[in-house]
Order: C-alpha cells, then structure tokens, then sequence
C-alpha cells in the first residue's frame, strides 16, 4: 500500500512539475511578447552606413534626405548625391551629415521630372544606397497613393510581426506617392532608434517613390499633440498645449522626417526653434495639401470645463457641445488657413486636388482602448474645436480636396457636413499598420439616410461634438481580439486610387498579410468606396445655374457671390462644359481661364438661367 502511495505521490508531483514548467515557459513567452520592442541600433560595416532616403519632386525641385548610421569621430561628415547619365555616375549635389539625428539633406534645383533617373547617396569609399527618381506621371489617368498609420513595434499586438506583405502588396500595385500620416515611431524617448527601424522596414518601398511622412504625437515623444505654436507643456499627458519633450528633440524628429518635403508654404518657426512643414506636392496632375493637424492647436486643460477624469476626455453624455467651442481655440491656425484658401484656387497643373494630415475632422469614434471603453467626445481628435473644425472643412470644401488621414486606429469613411450634412468634404481615415490601441465606431442610434443593406452605424449622425457627419464604412475591431492578432484588431492599410482622366476618387481598405491582388481577397466592410471629385463639395440645397459651354477643354472655373465676393469654390472642370452648382438664392459672378479664372463669363448668374458659350483662347 504504502509503494502505491508513493508512487502515486510522484506521479503527482511529476505531473504538477510538468505543469509548472510549462506554465512557467508560457510565462516568459508572454511576458516577453508583452515587452517593448528591441531598439537597440545595430553595428554596420563602413559600406552600410546608409541606412535609406526619402524624396519628393515639386516644382522642378528634388529635395532628398538619407538617413544614416552613426558615424565614428574619423568619419567623413560630406555625402554624395549622384545619379546615372549614360550608364555613368554623375554627381549632382554634395551636403554635410547633421550629427543629431545623422540625416543628409540634399536639394538640387532645375531637376528634368520628365524622365527617371536611378541615383545613389554615396558616402567615403565604400556605402552607397541606391533608388529610383520617378518621372512625374503627368501621362497616367490614375495615380495610386498608399495610406499607412500607426506603426507600433510592440509585439503585444503583433508590431514584431513583418512588414513584407505590406512590400510585397506595393509592389504588386506599383503605387505611385507613400504617404505615412503620423506614429512611424512608437518610442518616445528613442526617435532615431526607431526611425532607422522603419527606414529598415519600408526603406525598400520608400526609396523608389516620392514618400510623404507627416510626424504625430508618439513620433515626437508624447501621448497626444497640441503643439499650441511650440510652448512648452508642464502638464502629463500634455493636455495643457505644447510639447513635452525639449524642442531640440521635436527638430531632430522633423528634421528626419520631413527635411525631404517641398519647401513649407511659410516658413516662419514657432516657439522653441521648431519649424513647420505644412506645404503642397504636386504630382501626376494630382496637388496635394499637406497639412500640419495639431502644431498649432489649442491645448484643451483650463480652457474647457472638466467633464471626465482627463481634460481631454468627455465622459458626461448629457453635457453641452456648445461649452468647449470655446472663443480663442485654435485647430489648423491662421496661416494654415491662408495656405489652403491660396491653394485651393491655384490649380496650375493640376485636375485633381486632396489634403493629407494626421487625422481627420470630427470625433471619429464612439469606444476607446476596450470594448466597455465609452466616450462621449475626444478633444484629440479635430472635431475639436468645433469652430476651428467648420473653418478647416470651409477652406477645403472650396477646392473639393478629398481628404486622407490616419491616427484613429480605426479605419473610416465620413462624409462631413458644415451647416447641412454631407455639405463638405470626404476623408478616409486609414487602419493601423499594428493597432496598439482599439478605437470603434459605434453610435446609441442608427444613422439616418442609411444606403440599402448598409449597418446601422452607417448614415447621418452628430458626432460628440454636435458636428454634422455622414459615416459610410468603420473597420471596427473585434470586441475580443483573439486569433490572427493583426486583423482581428483591423490592423491594415489604405489605397486611393484617383482617376485624373473621370476625376473619380477610390478608396480601398487592406487587411494584413493577404494578397491584395488576388481576386478572392477582402477588403473590409464597406470598401471599397468610389466617389466624384465633385462629391467633396455639393450641397443637396442648391441648384444649378446655367450650363457653360468653352471652346478650350478643361479650364479653370470659379463661382464668386456678388454681393460679398466671397470665393464659394475654385475647379478645374472636366472636359468642354460644365453646369456650375449654387445657392438658391442670391447672384454670383462666374469666372473662368485657361489656367487661372481671370476673366469673367457670366455676370449675376442665379439658379435656372440658361446656357451660356463662353470664348477663352
């Protein structure tokens, strides 16, 4: 009896031990995949110091930064820019290696955009880093731009998992612009670490297209953004406005990801030494607005009443929209303001027009963090400040700019509105490329207006600022991520497909690690999205005034109200005639050119006149 009990006894400890070893293994597999990401900057040989370069053409100007490695004490600081003539290296611009932050700027002007060039960064006698410079492609119908967000690292969620399917799916479309809306960077005390992380992840895509890399919040350090013009922020969480990290550190960030974008419209610095980006791309016909959400805008602490544990978040669903549009909050800023209000008339080479920046222009989602995780309203988002927000769309609307943005977490399509709904703009919010923090759509009530068969989340809504939106589709997550840890989270990426020939507007919406190619491949629900270029400002209030007939195709069309001489909008039309819509009521001047509306066609035009031909050449 007393053999048996001891061998049972060591069966159960034998048993038990098996258990807690295997718990214990689990344990540390967890608790590894639950770290931060490894950032530690690897060393390279001398023929390796390149790390990778991002460009843009515009206007006859290629502007380049390579990224570097860091460099020993005896090494060369002059990097070299050349590209191939004639199956020869031709050197065309040379520049100094800025040691914080190791990047090399390079600028050369009169650049031939008709044609493509291989070129290579060359550093000392043995790196070098080779890429394509793109010929404009003025000559294609549709130009493709990938959208990409939230690129966290974090292996809790799946960042440690490859970026390969996201290359090898941009390859496969061959997509003309990169554009990254903001947290390329998830670390906030190790910027360049992490940037030469994502230069080796997506250097291979990136070094072949013009690149557009818009910095937020986690790049430059810090939870949530309101740059409030470059003060200093003393509050945690930054909530009072400004930037928690030195401003030193926020010009490295910038320095690396946006020295190879166009020239900023106003180059004017703002507090702390910090610069500013805000300009515009032209590309393929296409003129890109790039814009700057939140270096400007108003910190909600102590500008606001309370209504939650945090100055940012509204918990009080019975409180007043009206109460936070307070008098002196700013969103984009005065000069953003008169950079868009310029720009959207300007349609110089270009027939189609859009904006791209961090986020989009209303409180976007409903559920935060987890699935119990309601919020009536998010000051992070650019619903806030409601005034600011209506001027943003105003400005847009009068260039019918399409709108692509990131930051959310959460996939989207809206449809916003000003004084009716669905009077402004579209936006496509894109997915997290590794969604680290879970955001759902998800409203009290369904939505009026709804498409046949569309979910009830869809159509007409206020969103938690009391601002007119129109939602079309919402990858929201699972409420219990589980399995595949990338999709089950709607993690993914976006593409615009924009039509210059039809001037229609496509977006699509990719999950992870699928072909986007293959034909049985899914997009999610509610992609993809066609919509007109004229969709972005149409008002179903107004009507139509008479149609215009020219003798030149595509010329340049502007509607002015007589009374004030306000600009209602600015178009490059499509084709030889054009039925400009208005107001119902009042008279409005019409103006049109070749290029530029410089002259004026009709005179006090109302709804219902009668067709008119009109002579430019």
């Amino acid at each position: 009896m007393l053999d048996t009990r001891i061998k049972i006894w060591l069966v159960c400890c034998f048993v038990l031990s098996a258990l807690m070893s295997n718990a214990y293994s689990q344990g540390n597999r967890q608790n590894n995949r639950r770290g931060r990401a490894d950032l530690k900057i690897p060393e390279v040989a001398k023929k390796d110091l390149i790390c990778f370069a991002l460009y843009t053409v515009h206007d006859r100007q290629l502007k380049l930064t390579a990224q570097l490695y860091p460099l020993a004490a005896d090494d060369d600081r002059r990097v070299r820019l050349e590209i191939e003539k004639n199956g020869q290296w031709t050197q065309v611009a040379t520049t100094q290696v800025i040691e914080q932050g190791w990047t090399a700027p390079f600028r050369v002007q009169d650049w031939d955009d008709s044609r493509s060039y291989r070129y290579r960064v060359v550093h000392g006698s043995e790196a070098t880093y080779e890429g394509t410079i793109r010929k404009n492609p003025v000559d294609k119908e549709e130009i493709v731009i990938a959208g990409f967000t939230g690129n966290s690292i974090h292996p809790v969620h799946g960042g440690d998992i490859s970026r390969q399917d996201i290359i090898d799916n941009i390859n496969k479309i061959d997509a003309d612009i990169l554009f990254f809306s903001g947290d390329q960077v998830y670390d906030h005390n190790r910027h360049y670490a992490a940037w030469l992380k994502f230069g080796r992840d997506f250097g291979s895509i990136i070094k072949d297209r013009p690149t557009l890399c818009l910095p937020d919040d986690h790049d430059v350090g810090q939870p949530n953004l309101w740059g409030e013009s470059g003060k200093i922020s003393t509050l945690s969480g930054a909530a009072d406005g400004g930037y928690a990290r030195p401003g030193v550190y926020v010009q490295e960030v910038e320095r690396a990801q946006t020295s190879h974008l166009p020239d900023p419209a106003d180059p004017h610095k703002i507090g702390q030494g910090i610069g500013v980006w805000f300009t515009n791309l032209n590309w393929g016909n296409v003129d890109i607005a790039i814009l700057e959400d939140r270096k400007f805008k108003t910190g909600p602490a102590g500008r606001v009443p309370k209504q939650g544990p945090r100055p940012d978040h509204i918990r009080n669903p019975d409180y007043d929209p009206a109460s936070v549009d307070v008098d002196g909050a700013v969103l984009l800023g005065e000069r953003q303001l008169r950079f868009i209000d310029a720009w959207a008339q300007d349609w110089r080479q270009a027939k189609m027009k859009i904006a791209v920046s961090q986020t989009i222009f209303c409180g976007g989602a409903h559920i935060h963090g987890s699935a119990n995780g309601r919020l009536h309203a998010d000051m992070d988002s650019n619903g806030w400040p409601q005034s600011g927000r209506n001027r943003a769309l105003a400005a847009l609307r009068k260039g019918f700019a399409f709108h692509y943005a990131g930051d959310q977490h959460l996939a989207t399509i809206f449809h916003h509105g000003v004084d009716e709904h669905r009077d402004a703009i579209w936006s496509f919010c894109v997915p997290s490329i590794a969604n680290l923090y879970l955001r759902w759509w998800e409203p009290l009530e369904g939505g009026e207006r709804r498409e046949a068969g569309a979910p009830e989340y869809t159509g007409d809504h206020l969103d938690g600022f009391g601002n007119k939106v129109t939602n079309y589709a919402a990858a929201n997550p699972e409420k219990m991520p589980a399995g595949n840890i990338l999709n089950t989270r709607s993690a993914g990426f976006g593409v615009v497909r924009l039509n210059t020939k039809t001037r229609s507007i496509t977006m699509e919406c990719w999950p992870r690690n699928v072909d986007i190619t293959d034909p049985a491949t899914e997009q999610y629900l509610g992609w993809p999205k066609t919509i007109s270029q004229l969709d972005n400002y149409n008002p179903s209030s107004w009507g139509k005034l008479g149609t215009l007939s020219f003798d030149v195709s595509d010329p340049v069309v502007q509607l002015v109200e007589t009374d004030s001489g306000d600009i209602l909008y600015t178009i490059r039309v499509q084709g030889r005639s054009f039925t400009p819509h208005a107001p119902k009521s009042g008279a409005f001047h019409v103006k049109a050119g070749k290029d530029k509306p410089d002259a004026v066609v009709v005179r006090n035009g109302k709804v219902g006149d009668p067709a008119v031909s009109v002579k430019l050449r």
